[in-house]
């Protein structure tokens, strides 16, 4: 059985958001991204995969498809084939999301 702890893998850079690899197969992943104050994911898209963020701790602004809004600890979004997408952490807390992806690009 394959047992991660999330609290303790959780690591934060002032360089650039840190993406911690979980679990991952030749069909898909999932990650964790770290992303401080200021730190982004910058929007592209994938042409056949779908991609899920759920919000574990903080507050996200999200660029699914040309919306954005806001998520905050909770909430979760997908963005399908094809679709531009990007996460920036505008608040002033750390922000922490959970991250699948299939299948992988």
């Amino acid at each position: 059985m394959e047992i991660r702890n999330i609290q303790e893998l959780i690591r934060f850079s002032d360089d650039k958001m840190q993406k911690i690899l979980l679990f991952d197969s030749a069909r898909y992943f999932c990650d964790l991204y770290c992303l401080k104050p200021g730190q982004e994911q910058r929007v592209h898209s994938h042409a056949e995969s779908d991609k899920i963020y759920f919000v574990l701790r903080g507050k996200g602004v999200f660029h699914i498809a040309g919306e954005e809004k806001e998520l905050e600890t909770g909430e979760t979004v997908i963005a399908r084939p094809g679709d531009d997408h990007g996460v920036k952490n505008a608040s002033a807390g750390d922000l922490v999301l959970l991250v699948f992806m299939t299948p992988r690009p």
